[in-house]
Parts: C-alpha cells; sequence; structure tokens
C-alpha cells in the first residue's frame, strides 16, 4: 500500500515538471523563429563617414549648431510679456471680480428680484431686501463669498438689469479669507471703479446674450 501511495506521489510530482519543460521547449522553438530572421551582418561605414563623424565629435557642431539656434531665438519678438508691468488682452467675455453697477443718476441697478441668488449653483449670493416708498424694493444686503464661487457667470446672465456683472480684474488675491467675504459697499465699489470697461464689455456680447 505505501508503494502504491509512493508511485502516486512521483506521477503527481512528474506532470508539472513536465509541463514546464514543454512550455520551456516551446518558447526557446518561437525565439529561434524570430531571432534567425534577424540580419547580424556588420554594416561597413566608408571612410568619408568615419570622418564626418569624427569632425562632429571633435569641432562639436552639433553644440554649435544648437547653440546657433538659441541665439537666433534672441533676436526674435519675444511671445512672453513682463508680468505683472504688462498684460495680455482680455476677452470682453472674461469672467472676473463681481461688481453692482449704478445708473448714470448714481441710482442702483439692482431690484432686488433675488434671481441672480437663485441661480447661483455654489449658493455664494445672500441677499436680504426691503420695501419702498412705492412698492418696489431694493437691497439692504448683498454679500458674495468669493471662496464658493465658481465664475460661471449664470448671476449676470439672469440679471434682467445688467446690475451683477463680473469684472475685468482678475488679481483680487487676500492674505485673508475675510477680505473675500464681499459686502455690497465693496462690489458698488467695485462697479464704480470698471464702469467704463464693464459697459463696452457689455456691449461687446450683447449679439451673445
Amino acid at each position: 500500500m505505501s508503494g502504491l501511495i509512493r508511485l502516486a506521489t512521483r506521477r503527481t510530482a512528474v506532470v508539472p515538471r513536465l509541463a514546464g519543460v514543454t512550455a520551456q521547449r516551446a518558447a526557446m522553438s518561437v525565439e529561434k523563429k524570430y531571432v534567425d530572421n534577424v540580419d547580424y551582418r556588420y554594416e561597413e561605414k566608408s571612410f568619408e563617414d568615419v570622418m564626418e563623424s569624427a569632425s562632429k565629435t571633435l569641432f562639436l557642431t552639433e553644440v554649435l549648431r544648437g547653440m546657433g539656434m538659441t541665439l537666433s531665438y534672441y533676436f526674435r519678438k519675444p511671445a512672453t510679456i513682463y508680468y505683472p508691468f504688462e498684460k495680455g488682452p482680455l476677452s470682453p467675455r472674461f469672467r472676473g471680480e463681481h461688481a453692482l453697477r449704478r445708473y448714470p443718476s448714481g441710482e442702483e441697478r439692482c431690484i432686488a428680484c433675488k434671481l441672480c441668488e437663485a441661480i447661483c449653483p455654489a449658493q455664494a449670493i445672500t441677499i436680504e431686501t426691503v420695501p419702498r416708498e412705492d412698492g418696489s424694493r431694493r437691497t439692504t444686503r448683498y454679500d458674495i463669498d468669493m471662496t464658493k464661487c465658481i465664475f460661471c457667470g449664470f448671476c449676470q446672465e439672469a440679471c434682467p438689469v445688467d446690475a451683477i456683472v463680473e469684472g475685468p480684474n482678475f488679481e483680487y488675491s487676500t492674505e485673508t479669507h475675510q477680505e473675500l467675504l464681499y459686502n455690497k459697499d465693496k462690489l458698488l465699489a467695485n462697479g464704480d471703479k470698471w464702469e467704463v470697461e464693464i459697459q463696452k464689455n457689455i456691449e461687446a456680447e450683447h449679439l451673445y446674450r
């Protein structure tokens, strides 16, 4: 009985060994097939080729050619600008820092309809209103959390009187979080500062609105 067990154990141990040998032979035959198709003949170089290669190595012609290319760009018009002292043009549809606008008479454009607050996907706008004597409404609070804003432009598109807009300024980094919580006075000050540019941008993009 013990002899049968030993025989069975030997047979089961030989089977994977034979399988591995067979796979190895198959791989070697495939490798030999591809190796036989490779041409290992040495390509003899002419005297001119040898001298040309030696001259490039000795006289650094490739390095000089690269330096010549670099020097040629020195006399071309630069593709960069000296930011922040120089700035490139902005599209009329650029969406930058927010601003609240006034009419030429000085009256605020905002009619407190709250469409901008309702459409804002980031819920970055908070508005509080009170009624006027004539029955209309005016804003007592208009806050924008600039850390929430995703600059989608929905507030500007929803406004029926072009009161809230995204201005041309993109440089408003601050040192504290509190400085990025804009209130109504801050937004109106931005509108007064950029009114000329904002009006030109609105006139330029009226075909797309």
